[in-house]
């Protein structure tokens, strides 16, 4: 009589271990240091569980899969075992979760919720609810048990024809009965499950083709229960006393194999059967989640499920329109971007913060294509700068199906109440919501300024205590004795450091060297640093602080800013990492001591407390257009007195989420002369980004006011200029047009000219600025109708872009750091706004002097000059050449890393119209909803 033939779970263990250790192998060639993660949670110490998880990790590391055995105390409780889980469910480096059972705990712990607290995405054990539900239904897309998944493989490996077969599974736990019954159902066989209290159950199983046993009773089933030549597969293990052995036992199975090999056509052996293929299976399914992550992290193109437009006509307020829409909530569109969910914070379900944790995940992560959306030189009425960039964005992302992010400055809420409403865009190409857009968003600009002001008081006060106090008294207030101990700060030894004191101990140093510490002897003179709040207040804009008694006289003439013209926001806006943040506030200087040194935020103290400050505000927003694809939204420097660009981080991120065939669509304020100037001389030569293309904003009733067109107020009927079909005027307003593709064209961009389409607007109009615009040298000019039509509107624009960034890249700087700063500014005044030359006054002059000498020299420029012209007169329009342009002042911005050059004079406080948007905006108690933005 023949016996049955062995089936080798040891052997093919071994075979699938070699298949998935190549299969690895391969992801580091698709993504470099990336590598499969599995972590083995133990509670206890139990040694039968040692064993096996030894097992575990030996095959793992065999295979190349990272295993991290976490051992946890008996006393752990089920909330923190649970939170522990969460900790490994958030960590993207994990991609299979085990929690070794049974539980070895002191503490009550329910085994089956802690086993669904492990992510479905993450159950290598195939034990979760979801899973075991999959498997119910016949999708075999989860994660499979285990042991049950071994067993269909050995016997898939015997070359039996599951199909048709007739099939028993003895016994119906959930670990292997009845995932087994399940996995050889949808294998096509016809199964019966049979337990303990099946009748006749020797007849059943009599007719099996298939025999699985996995009952937990030491050699149950005798070879008369077997059908001959069946394939049994016995999952029991059983330790079964036997004095021949030097342990005294030996391991059986639930199967009686002496007799069952008699009868059988194959059989599993116990040991070296199924137990192999139970750790082999646990290893494919974790390969399998590493690939699936792998497959996500790689992906080029997202599963982004676009928001329908319905665009009405006429067309509604902005405000109608962003109602009308539903936004996906925003977790969702965080996961279809490739976001995982720890590196999400929700602030509420339309709006998130991004974690920077980001950027080290995908830092191997090729990036996208860098488009700057300017615009010509801004009249009153705007042309639709923001309009346009979500336009675009709409278009590629959901209608060409372009990876593509929008990179937006987040708007203060000063001009939200005066006179310019929200900054939202408008039309059908908005951010929604609106409201939660143009309000608070997630309270960023309350960071700024708390940290501004936090900063100015500490000025102040830091004269007050100077000037009324002595030398020994002031030093030891600063370091005082506490618990008898007396130490320096670690933000007090660099200061120390600076001085050239290397001194640790506070009693230690001499009369000079303690002076020299405590006294910054501040010129109130030269203080530069205000105090800032996010509204319009013209009577802000000149005050006099100290004049309480309790300031015992010492008051000076000061001012308020608006919050968004902080440095501190530019910090926000420069800044690469927290570390660079936190060294750029350190850098800030605030004033100069009579000495003509600069004095820092770092020599006042401040440089911890600026950082806590502004820590979650270094992480982006992310919302929505109106169409569903992703907008970041971080940082609002103001464009004439800073750089008007939003942040580097936000863009890091966006540039890197898209992928190398997707899209970055940012905005530079104002025209190109300013804002894409400083984006590009500022910005890009900190980043160390390179632009693809520059997108150049204009509008038919813009060329016209810079042709001499009569003047416009914003909800002033318009002169019929404006309202009619004029050439003439049109072309004489080029000049502007092409200044700013000029400006485009001396960083080495391609320009396309977007021309913002406006109902009364004629074709022939249309036809003078693109056939201009192309003489000029444009790449191409194209009518976008986005306002009316959401993305449908700027698929002619899209499609340029795209043809565009697939021209090679030539971006350049327009001048090198190292020119002397007076040589700067002439560059970007001459080439970029036509000038013949600069002049400087007395006081600029000795400011550039000064500044050179304090090592300031180097740094880029930022030009502050009026919005609305390329010269330094908002009164003339066009594009004049060859004209002076006036430097009234220098000052340094040394912690975002720019000299601003003042070009005239610049508020940074706005002030309140006669009729401000105030008197629109209100709260329908009955609705909740906010009323009144536009």
């Amino acid at each position: 009589m023949t016996e049955a033939k062995i089936i080798s779970g040891t052997l093919v263990a071994k075979s699938i271990r070699e298949e998935l250790r190549n299969e690895v192998k391969s992801f580091a060639q698709r993504l470099p240091n990336f590598q499969p993660g599995l972590r083995i949670v133990q509670v206890g110490g139990r040694e039968d569980s040692n064993v096996y998880i030894r097992m575990k990790i030996k095959a793992a590391t065999e295979i190349g899969i990272d295993a991290v055995h976490i051992q946890l105390p008996k006393t752990i409780t089920e909330r923190e075992l649970l939170d522990k889980i969460n900790d490994l469910n958030d960590d993207p480096q994990v991609h299979g979760i085990i929690v070794q059972m049974p539980l070895d705990s002191d503490t009550t712990i329910d085994s089956h919720r802690i086993t669904d607290a492990v992510s479905a995405a993450k159950d290598v054990d195939g034990l979760h609810t979801i899973n075991e539900g999959r498997l119910s239904i016949g999708d075999l897309k989860g994660f499979l048990p285990c042991t049950p998944w071994g067993c269909l493989e050995l016997i898939r490996r015997t070359g039996v024809d599951i199909v048709g077969a007739r099939a028993v599974v003895l016994g119906r736990s959930k670990i292997v009965g009845t995932p087994a019954a399940e996995l050889l159902k949808w294998a096509n066989a016809t199964v019966t499950v049979c337990h303990s209290k099946t009748r006749n159950l020797e007849e059943v199983t009599k007719t099996a083709d298939i025999l699985v046993v996995g009952i937990g009773v030491a050699e149950m089933v005798k070879g008369s229960w077997i059908k001959p030549g069946a394939v049994v597969i016995d999952c029991g293990i059983n330790v079964k006393p036997d004095a021949s052995k030097a342990n005294g036992t030996r391991l059986v199975g639930d199967v009686d194999y002496e007799e069952a090999k008699k009868v059988a056509g194959f059989i599993t052996p116990v040991p070296g059967g199924v137990g192999p293929m139970t750790v082999a299976m646990l290893m494919k399914n974790t390969v399998r989640s590493a690939a699936r992550a792998l497959d996500r992290q790689t992906r080029t193109t997202w599963t982004l499920e676009p928001l329908s437009l319905k665009p009405l006509r006429p067309v509604p307020s902005d405000i109608v329109i962003a109602r009308a829409q539903k936004p996906k909530d925003i977790a969702y569109l965080a996961n279809e971007i490739g976001l995982e969910p720890r590196e999400v914070s929700l602030y509420g379900n339309k709006k998130a913060k991004i974690s920077l944790d980001v950027l080290s995940r995908l830092k191997n992560k090729e990036v996208g294509n860098y488009v700057v959306v300017a615009g010509i030189t801004p009249t009153p009425l705007g042309e639709g700068k923001t309009t346009t960039l979500m336009g675009l964005i709409q278009a590629l992302g959901a209608h060409k199906r372009r990876n593509v992010v929008a990179a937006l400055r987040q708007p203060s809420m000063g001009p939200t109440f005066g006179i310019k409403g929200g900054a939202a865009g408008g039309g059908y190409a908005q951010v929604i919501p609106m409201e939660e857009f143009n309000l608070h968003l997630t309270g960023d600009i309350h960071a700024v300024s708390a940290a501004n002001n936090l900063l100015a008081a500490q000025l102040d006060t830091r004269i007050f205590h100077e000037s009324t106090q002595q030398d020994k008294a002031l030093y030891d207030r600063l370091v005082p004795r506490v618990k008898g101990v007396r130490k320096f700060s670690p933000i007090q030894l660099r200061r120390l450091e600076r001085l050239g004191i290397t001194k640790t101990d506070p009693d230690t140093l001499s009369e000079d060297e303690y002076r020299s510490f405590a006294r910054l002897d501040i010129d109130s003179d030269t203080i530069m640093w205000e105090r800032v709040v996010d509204m319009n207040d013209r009577y802000l804009r000149s005050v006099t602080v100290g004049e309480s008694s309790t300031e015992k006289g010492l008051t000076r003439r000061t001012g308020f800013a608006i919050s968004v013209a902080s440095e501190i926001m530019a910090v926000l806006a420069l800044s690469r990492s927290l570390e660079d943040m936190k060294q750029r506030l350190a850098d800030m200087v605030v004033a100069f001591d009579k000495k003509g040194k600069p004095v820092t935020a770092d020599d006042l103290g401040m440089t911890g407390a600026l950082s806590v400050l502004l820590k979650d505000a270094l992480e982006p927003n992310l919302m929505q257009s109106l169409e569903g694809t992703p907008v970041l939204v971080h940082a609002g420097p103001f464009a004439n007195i800073a750089h008007g660009c939003n942040s580097i981080i936000a863009d890091e991120i966006g540039l890197k989420l898209v992928g190398k065939q997707g899209f970055v669509c940012t905005e530079a304020g104002f025209g190109s002369d300013i804002g894409m100037e400083k984006f590009c001389n500022i910005k890009c030569r900190t980043s160390g980004r390179s632009p693809n293309a520059m997108v150049l904003v204009t509008t038919v009733r813009a060329i016209k006011m810079h042709g001499g067109g009569a003047a416009v107020t914003p909800g002033a009927p318009l002169n019929k200029q404006y309202t009619e079909e004029n050439i003439e005027l049109v072309e004489k307003g080029l000049p502007n047009l092409l200044q700013h593709i000029s400006n485009g064209k001396a960083h080495g961009l391609p320009v396309v000219v977007s021309i913002n389409a406006h109902t009364n607007d004629t074709k022939a109009e249309h036809e003078v600025l693109k056939k201009a615009a192309l003489a000029a040298g444009a790449f191409d000019a194209v009518v976008s109708t986005h306002w009316a039509d959401g993305g449908a509107g700027a698929i002619a624009l899209a499609d340029a872009v795209i043809k565009a960034c697939e021209k090679a890249n030539n971006f350049k700087l327009l001048y090198d750091a190292e020119l002397p700063l007076v040589d700067k500014m002439t560059k970007i005044a001459t080439t970029m706004y036509g000038a013949g030359k600069v002049q400087l006054t007395q006081k600029a002059l000795e400011k550039v002097k000064l500044l050179t000498n304090a090592g300031f020299g180097s740094l880029p420029i930022c030009m502050s000059k009026t919005s609305g012209s390329v010269t330094g007169d908002a009164k003339i329009k066009g594009a004049p050449k060859g004209f002076t342009l006036d430097v009234e002042d220098v000052y340094v911005a040394a912690g975002a890393g720019f000299v601003v050059a003042m070009c005239g004079e610049i508020t940074k406080m706005p002030g309140l119209s006669t009729r401000p948007a105030i008197y629109d905006i209100d709260l329908n108690t009955q609705t909740g909803q906010i009323e009144g933005l536009f």
